[in-house]
């Protein structure tokens, strides 16, 4: 015989006894158990698990609330040292302009000083240039006179011709009035 005909022999000879769990008769041990049972379940859970689980939701909800705290401080605190960097961001900038613009006007200054002292050189040098371009001038106007006496003297020599100086002076004085 076969497994399968030995489960269908042991169902027919049981007939139509119903499922153990769900057969009546069975109800009241059932209800009892069930009671003990989930009556010892929530005496475990009240007493020792759900109150441990309890302070530790607390104590993490504390932990959880002081560091927001703390956050909250910090970032204020991080504010607060934001402005006053930026405050002294600002007055290093104020300060750096005036030692700047201090610094510009020292320089211009200097430079206009200078200039002043150049310019002033200059002027010395260009009137002492004048000077001496006066003193060749008229050395030079007092020669031409006499160069070119003599190179008249020296040109009509060449011609054939020969003057006095004092001829050739006046020659060339009235040439050089004209």
């Amino acid at each position: 015989m076969t497994f399968l005909t030995i489960a269908a022999s042991a169902t027919q000879e049981a007939g139509s006894a119903a499922f153990p769990p769900f057969d009546p008769w069975h109800f009241p041990s059932q209800i009892f158990w069930l009671v003990i049972l989930f009556g010892g379940l929530y005496i475990v859970l009240s007493r020792f698990v759900l109150p441990k689980l309890g302070g530790v939701i607390e104590k993490r909800g504390d932990t959880i609330a002081d560091s927001l705290d703390e956050a909250a401080r910090l970032d204020e605190q991080a504010k607060e040292a934001k402005k006053q960097q930026e405050l002294h961001l600002a007055e290093a900038r104020s300060k750096a302009r005036e030692t700047a613009d201090k610094a510009r006007a020292k320089v211009e200054a200097e430079i206009a000083e200078e200039t002043q002292k150049v310019d002033a050189d200059l002027a010395t040098r260009l009137d002492e240039a004048e000077g001496r371009i006066r003193k060749v001038r008229a050395e030079a106007l007092a020669n031409v006179d006499s160069i070119a006496t003599e190179t008249t003297q020296v040109m009509l020599a060449r011609f054939g011709v020969e003057i006095s100086d004092a001829d050739a002076k006046s020659a060339v004085q009235r040439v050089n009035k004209d």
